[in-house]
């Protein structure tokens, strides 16, 4: 591959000028289209483009066509396209809906990388039109890192609203340039439908873009993938996900509500393996339409580590697919959410990492009380709660710090701060959890947190008694964290932000020096 000399970068407004004036950028040099064909013979690019788990040199590409079509990506760290560090194909057919993903290795780090998607007919051999995207490659050392982490998208039939604006968030997070996007999960409500009318408690109608897809509570493996294919109607999502890599993981609302193993099914009935068709059918449709990769073998895992650059270490972690029940009770004082396997992965690659900052990206919080996840009330560890105390004990003795915990799904926001001296279990380190969302759904009032690992709310945000439950996405109650990482302090600034964009609460966290044995006597 052909070493790059970059002669003019892209800056990310002049990009961003070039990626939302129009759905289709012409194409360049060898991706130019024949001249005699009309636009109706040429495959489309179908919905927006993606990338995704960007990490230490690599990154994955997504997109979908109109018809059976062969992608083609081609990557350069220069305007012109001159010169290209990086090209794949991949069939994208029906059996797919169209989707294909690419993972591209080699890539140079710190760099802010263009890539350019074109599909190809696979019958007639035609050219497609092209679309630019961007990504920045991990650092490999010194530089600064920022990032953005939200969740829970068209929720409780909040869609789309060109009149309000569409899925303003996607907007206001692109304006704060963000290297990527941890999304926390909920990406769709394949539970929910999507009406054309909502009434709002000032008398007032949100008018929603409705899809058939969307009319019915998702069963089958094309109403499942419509959800996802609904939220690329969104130019705001559009031009959000051409230019900011997304981290993605998944919680209920991609399958059921509230959904486990076992407790998850419908009419459709089971697997072979005993995997209920209902969430199989959701995972596919997942895989399908998320720039992530494949974990080798484990085909199907959404659980695993990212690698960017020497500060941090980002472990995405799955609180579904593991779980024991649907609901965290019963008088069996045994209980898990992580699953055995996926428990001993997590403390393993804690002990390992030697990034500077470890955030654990969670689909659920660990002190909100909630049947549905871990915490059930004041008092020593129970079921599900024993998992954590093991996590959290483990991390201890192994000298791992610098842990931070972000997630969303409680549909507002809020800084926890856990210390052993408040809690019931004490044999763990300090450690904050951050809590953001609904990026565009209904908005919630917070909940209790209980005493086990001893959390406080150092802030908390979300809709008042007077307000009332599921409050509209157009009442400015819709969040998002940013978290910046200092590139020569190492020091760790989160902060709490609103669709317009307002810093609500913010705090900086100073990196601990590492308590291994091993690292202790190196520096010595």
């Amino acid at each position: 591959m052909a070493t790059l000399r970059a002669s003019r970068a892209w800056t990310r407004r002049q990009f961003l000028v070039r990626s939302t004036s129009s759905l289709a950028v012409a194409s360049l040099g060898t991706l130019a289209t024949p001249y005699l064909s009309r636009a109706a013979d040429r495959p489309q690019v179908a919905g927006g483009i993606q990338s995704g788990d960007v990490c230490d040199g690599s990154a994955v590409v997504w997109a979908r066509a109109d018809r059976a079509a062969r992608m083609h990506v081609e990557c350069s760290t220069i305007e012109s396209f001159k010169t290209i560090i990086a090209s794949a194909s991949r069939d994208a057919l029906a059996d797919g809906d169209f989707t294909a993903k690419l993972l591209l290795n080699d890539l140079p780090p710190g760099q802010d990388v263009f890539y350019r998607v074109r599909f190809d007919d696979i019958a007639t051999g035609l050219r497609g039109e092209s679309r630019i995207g961007h990504f920045r490659t991990a650092p490999a050392a010194g530089r600064s890192i920022s990032f953005v982490w939200s969740g829970d998208v068209a929720g409780q039939g909040w869609g789309i609203d060109i009149a309000r604006g569409g899925y303003r968030g996607y907007r206001t997070m692109l304006d704060n340039r963000p290297d990527f996007f941890i999304h926390s999960g909920d990406h769709i409500y394949a539970d929910c439908t999507i009406p054309s009318e909502q009434k709002l408690p000032n008398g007032e109608t949100w008018r929603n873009l409705v899809i058939e897809e969307k009319s019915e509570v998702a069963h089958t493996l094309a109403q499942f993938r419509g959800n996802y294919k609904y939220n690329h109607l969104d130019e705001n999502f559009r031009a959000f996900h051409a230019e900011v890599p997304m981290l993605a993981q998944w919680d209920d609302h991609e399958v059921t509500n509230d959904w486990s193993p076992t407790g998850s099914y419908d009419h459709a009935g089971f697997e072979d393996d005993g995997t209920p068709r209902l969430v199989a059918r959701a995972r596919r449709a997942f895989f399908d339409f998320m720039p992530i990769r494949d974990i080798g073998a484990q085909q199907g895992r959404v659980y695993r580590k990212i690698a960017y650059g020497p500060l941090l270490d980002i472990f995405m972690i799955d609180m579904r697919s593991y779980r024991d029940d649907s609901w965290n009770r019963g008088s069996d004082r045994r209980g898990w959410i992580f699953g055995a396997e996926q428990l001993v992965w997590l403390k393993r690659e804690l002990a390992a990492s030697r990034a500077t900052w470890k955030v654990i990206a969670a689909d659920l919080p660990i002190g909100l009380i909630s049947l549905d996840a871990v915490a059930l009330g004041d008092g020593p560890p129970d079921r599900r709660e024993h998992e954590i105390a093991d996590l959290l004990g483990s991390v201890k003795r192994a000298g791992v710090r610098n842990i931070v915990w972000l997630t969303a799904d409680m549909h507002y926001t809020a800084a926890h701060h856990y210390d052993p001296n408040r809690a019931q279990f004490q044999e763990f380190e300090p450690f904050w959890e951050f809590v953001s969302g609904p990026l565009h759904a209904g908005t919630w009032g917070p909940a209790e947190l209980d005493n086990t690992f001893g959390p406080i709310a150092m802030y908390q945000n979300g809709c008042s008694a007077a307000q009332g439950e599921n409050l509209a996405p157009c009442f400015g109650l819709q969040f998002f964290g940013r978290v910046d990482i200092d590139g020569r302090s190492g020091v760790m600034t989160v902060t709490l932000k609103d669709v317009d964009n307002r810093s609500l609460w913010s705090v900086d966290i100073a990196p601990q020096p590492q308590a291994r044995p091993a690292m202790v006597a190196q520096h010595s």
